[in-house]
């Protein structure tokens, strides 16, 4: 792909690098749902029912890694049929991804130390978001409304990446306090992150938006 520049190879590495350890912890789990022996630590909800868990890890990681290479200015200027095969797969997969989760969240007994009411309620919340979000992106574009195709792309990737922010907060939080949090601290860790990177897409929305406002102007 000699048409993508230094810079958009630089932020595709650091996308990948930041969804490595989820997406990687996630994807050495698949041998043990598919039956084999455990190599990380089991989780016995997945080992009870292991379908829920393994769409959400296959959807989660074509969301987020082939998700993040949508974004590329020079994929949709001198790839276009590409940037449209890839957003569908990218949709699909984002939509399993949300899906598989509400599942989990409403099949799996979870202990309290894992997720409380506010836990719950986010998770439950964002899933059906996700879903609605990547549902008016497909409308938005149809309809050639490229800017809020992209803004309600940008918001669901935000949520799709909440492991990725998880998983920083999580090794920060025990490099300062040298235990993982639990019960009500890990809810609010874990919704935090989902708050963070929505608060960093809105920031990147109106970014946009003024750019465009401002080229308009000239």
């Amino acid at each position: 792909m000699h048409f993508i520049s230094r810079r958009e190879w630089a932020f595709i590495a650091l996308v990948f690098l930041y969804s490595f350890i989820p997406a990687v912890v996630g994807l050495v789990r698949l041998p043990e749902l598919l039956g084999a022996p455990a190599i990380i630590p089991p989780n016995p909800r997945a080992v009870i029912d292991p379908l829920p868990i393994t769409l959400h890890i296959l959807g989660s990681s074509v969301f987020c890694l082939v998700g993040a290479v949508q974004f590329l200015p020079s994929l949709r200027r001198y790839r276009p049929a590409l940037h449209r095969t890839l957003g569908r797969i990218v949709a699909a997969a984002g939509c399993v991804s949300a899906i598989t989760g509400l599942w989990m969240t409403v099949a799996y007994a979870f202990p309290d130390a894992l997720q409380g009411p506010l836990l719950y309620v986010a998770r439950v919340t964002l899933s059906l978001a996700m879903v609605a979000l990547i549902a008016w992106a497909v409308v938005a574009i149809r309809s050639r409304n490229v800017a809020a195709h992209r803004a309600a792309m940008l918001r669901a990737y935000a949520i799709g990446q909440g492991a990725s922010t998880q998983t920083a907060l999580f090794l920060v939080t025990m490099g300062l306090f040298d235990t993982e949090p639990s019960g009500f601290s890990r809810d609010v860790l874990m919704v935090g992150a989902w708050a963070i990177n929505l608060a960093i897409a809105e920031l990147l929305i109106r970014r946009a938006f003024a750019t465009r406002t401002s080229g308009a102007a000239i």
